[in-house]
């Protein structure tokens, strides 16, 4: 992810000013509701072979916001964050990633060295012990990004043994070697004012630099190629082939960008935008043939970076802080599980409008606002444990809702659904040779736009939290089958879960 060029900033005003006009414009809701229809689903056998591997929900920081959200104490971590992170892994190791854009541009400085020009952020033994700290105390399994852009295999390999060294070996899942090479060439590196590469540069040049440097670096597994392009994906199969020791295959997606989006194309980010099947089944589909080659090279595809809107920085957040973004990060990754996605990491950053979360202290105590997207993923993990299997449901997109399916390994069933449309509906699901009694929450706000209010199972994080764990009475609805369906209602813009155990 790049930020904007400097000849594109003088029209960021009026385009936030154009998504405001565009998304405020819009009735609410409509003036009279269509009839209430019911849809009938039937739950069936596995959707593939792949249960979701554990740390599937994984989270992407830039390397400076470690500090900000740990705090700056190894012995003092920000006790906030350290629960937000384990609330969407399940009591399984978390995998976390930290890289981005400052992949790139951070380093450990080199004592005699004069400081590159594209570097914009030195690593310290403060941030070791920080990083160290966070990942003992969650048992994380890292993916850490490694500096390629420098071109200079003592500059990686410094920095690759520091991290190892302060870190420590056990956490290091695997050292990722630069982020998004395809735009070395046209985009500044770090605050040089000049690319990192010349302008020709291309994937075979990068694979040149990956197995040079990767050559420097600590007996660790790899990760790459770290690519947001999927005209590259299909690179993936000769990459994987020169690279034994890639043992994680990463790529990067973006249902939506502002950088050099125009309103009306389809990437440009409302919430119609959003929620369209272009930005959760499209956007999965497209890495399904990166998918099938890690798999025939035996190693996971992990989309080690995504979020809502690209450029995280240089737009209104009247789309992504609203709830349509966690209806939005709930059925996309139900998308990637269903393609054979072994794990996402959502991105984020202080001061990124699509962060799902952001943190300050207050009087020695931290606190955090936990934005809606949060509560899509957090629903997702329920939704999905580890070592569950996608069930089919049939038919597929017979109304406005989505129904997901999950069988979990001690037999709990599972149906998600979800009704990103401007009336009620009403859902009938057969589960055959079931007949429990289920239990349903739901995921809900006031409506797509709201930013407050948002509610999983009737309990919420509300404007701040202190424990990082959601506050009030957990709500569900008893639901008994009658005549082998269980039926309830799904108010518009609205997420629900039906959980229904195996005895």
């Amino acid at each position: 992810m790049r930020g904007v060029p400097g000849t594109f900033r003088s029209v960021l005003s009026f385009l936030a000013a154009a998504i405001a006009f565009v998304l405020l414009a819009a009735p609410a809701v409509p003036q009279r509701a269509p009839a209430q229809s019911t849809t009938v689903v039937t739950i069936g056998g596995p959707l593939n072979t792949q249960p979701v591997a554990p740390g599937f929900v994984g989270l992407s920081f830039e390397y400076w916001a470690i500090p900000a959200y740990a705090g700056n104490d190894a012995a003092a971590l920000d006790p906030v964050f350290v629960q937000l992170i384990r609330n969407l892994s399940d009591g399984y190791p978390p995998v976390l990633r930290i890289g981005g854009v400052t992949t790139d541009s951070t380093w450990w400085p080199i004592p005699g060295l004069t400081t590159p020009a594209g570097m914009v952020y030195n690593l310290t033994r403060r941030w070791l012990g920080v990083a160290h700290a966070l990942a003992a105390t969650l048992d994380a399994r890292l993916l850490l990004g490694i500096n390629l852009e420098a071109d200079s295999t003592s500059i990686a390999r410094a920095e690759a043994d520091a991290l190892v060294a302060g870190i420590g070996r056990g956490h290091v899942e695997a050292l990722e070697l630069g982020n998004e090479p395809e735009l070395y060439g046209g985009f500044s590196w770090g605050l040089s004012g000049v690319p990192g590469r010349p302008a020709g540069y291309d994937f075979a040049d990068f694979e040149g630099d990956f197995t040079r440097i990767a050559q420097a670096l600590p007996d660790l597994p790899l990760a790459g190629p770290a690519v947001g392009t999927p005209t590259l994906f299909g690179s993936l199969a000769g990459f994987l082939s020169e690279q034994p020791r890639v043992a994680v295959a990463t790529v990067h997606r973006y249902p939506l960008q502002m950088c050099f989006a125009a309103p009306e194309q389809p990437v440009y980010p409302t919430v119609a935008h959003l929620l369209a099947p272009s930005s959760s089944r499209a956007l999965a589909d497209s890495v399904a043939g990166a998918v099938e080659i890690a798999h025939a090279h035996h190693v996971p595809l992990r989309i080690d970076e995504m979020n809502s809107v690209s450029c995280g920085q240089h737009y209104v957040p009247v789309v992504t802080r609203t709830f349509a973004s966690a209806l939005w990060a709930l059925d996309a990754l139900f998308e990637m599980a269903r393609v054979g996605v072994d794990g996402v990491n959502i991105h984020s950053y202080p001061n990124a409008t699509y962060s799902p979360f952001a943190f300050r202290r207050v009087g020695g105590q931290w606190r955090a606002r936990v934005e809606p997207d949060y509560y899509g993923l957090e629903m997702f993990a329920q939704a999905a444990p580890p070592g569950s299997k996608l069930l089919r449901v049939s038919p597929a997109g017979a109304s406005q809702l989505t129904v997901w399916a999950t069988r979990a390994p001690g037999g709990t069933l599972r149906a998600v659904v979800i009704n990103e449309g401007t009336h009620a509906d009403s859902l009938a699901v057969r589960m055959p040779g079931t007949h429990a009694t289920g239990s349903l929450e739901r995921l809900r706000a006031p409506s797509l736009l709201a930013r407050d209010g948002v509610t999983l199972a009737g309990q919420s994080y509300g404007r701040a939290t202190t424990t990082g764990l959601p506050a009030g009475p957990r709500r569900t609805l008893a639901v008994a089958p009658s005549r082998g369906e269980y039926s309830f209602n799904v108010p518009a813009a609205s997420a629900a879960m039906l959980t229904v155990p195996s005895r």
